[in-house]
């Protein structure tokens, strides 16, 4: 998918939590490590919302479908930094939600 296509997707998912009373709160579209296919819709929307409220806020960064650990992954930045990538099953129940090896506070 081209680099037009994506951003046109990432406003349309922006504007529509938005509509729907979001929080504020930019949802991306796109997979943290680029290898896997991207949550879409209402799937993102509920995923998203499952993950924030489990990771108590911050802002979704990633997302993934038929995720090796899981069937949908949400990462999730918080404020200070620190990245989440949080599994979960085909029916939105959280899997497990662990730190993301790279995140900024793991440098020394």
């Amino acid at each position: 998918m081209n680099r037009r296509i994506k951003l046109v997707l990432a406003g349309t998912v922006v504007a529509a939590v938005t509509a729907a009373g979001g929080t504020g709160i930019a949802v991306a579209a796109g997979s943290d490590d680029g290898s896997g296919t991207h949550i879409t819709g209402g799937a993102l929307e509920h995923a998203s919302a499952v993950a924030l409220e489990h990771t108590g806020g911050g802002r979704v960064t990633g997302s993934e479908v038929d995720d090796e650990e899981s069937y949908y992954e949400i990462e999730v930045t918080r404020a200070d930094g620190t990245q989440f990538d949080v599994q979960l099953d085909k029916a939105f129940n959280v899997v497990s939600a662990k730190p993301d090896a790279e995140t900024p506070n793991d440098a020394g």
